[in-house]
């Protein structure tokens, strides 16, 4: 397998963020109440992508969960808790699968690099292929990831009420950002980070479209033409 230093360092940052994550309830010592701590956090997770945060109560965790009410209080002493180690579970396996993913497209970014020979239509060509594979992205996510995008959003804004989460936020935009700006280091970006900020940008905001007016009416066309306009701009198209 061909490796890239950037998507090996893009997967490892991703790696780091999944370990460094940490919990404020109460640990399992066994691996059968582990299993029902873990039904609690998956059960909270369904509610606030159902209902939102302001729905997860003892009561109704349990009830989702299928768990006596006495189990929730054991584990999480109060709703806050419950609720921050819902969205550190939630970072940690984001962390997981982006490691996965910047993994699977090394080969993607070894090819797109090796197009480049210093040509106007080399570039037109990497700069079209980067806009098609990130509307890609896009629909892949809302197809097969809504939920987590649902929860995604949740978390975003109970952040805005909730400090303890700030940290879990700021580890959980580092997975995407961190690999996306290595990427514009390889392609020689003078501004890789505040690249990858704006292409970050572009990408959460039509995830946001999507979901607001569902997949079956994201505009296809138009999110290529402003992620091409965009990507020929980088690369002085």
């Amino acid at each position: 397998m061909i490796h890239t230093p950037a998507q090996d360092s893009a997967a490892l940052v991703a790696n780091a963020v999944a370990e460094s994550v940490q919990y404020q309830g109460r640990k399992a010592s066994r691996q059968g109440s582990e299993q029902r701590r873990q039904a609690i956090l998956d059960a909270a997770l369904r509610i606030i992508v159902r209902e939102g945060v302001r729905a997860v109560r003892h009561r109704a965790v349990a009830a989702e969960a299928a768990v006596p009410l006495s189990a929730t209080t054991y584990y999480f002493k109060d709703i806050d808790d419950l609720i921050t180690d819902t969205f550190a579970q939630f970072v940690e396996h984001s962390a997981a699968y982006m490691a996965k993913f910047w993994n699977s497209t090394q080969g993607v970014l070894q090819e797109l690099v090796g197009q480049l020979d210093g040509s106007v239509e080399a570039r037109r060509h990497l700069a079209d292929e980067i806009a098609r594979l990130a509307v890609e992205y896009v629909r892949h996510q809302l197809l097969t990831r809504r939920d987590h995008l649902m929860a995604e959003q949740a978390f975003q804004q109970e952040a805005l009420l909730n400090p303890r989460l700030h940290e879990l936020v700021r580890a959980h935009g580092q997975i995407l950002l961190q690999g996306v700006t290595q990427f514009f280091e390889v392609l020689g970006s003078q501004q890789p980070e505040q690249d990858a900020k704006l292409l970050t940008a572009i990408i959460v905001r039509m995830e946001y479209q999507g979901l607001l007016d569902g997949v079956e009416q994201l505009d296809n066309e138009g999110m290529l033409v402003i992620l091409k306009r965009y990507m020929y701009l980088v690369l002085g198209l």
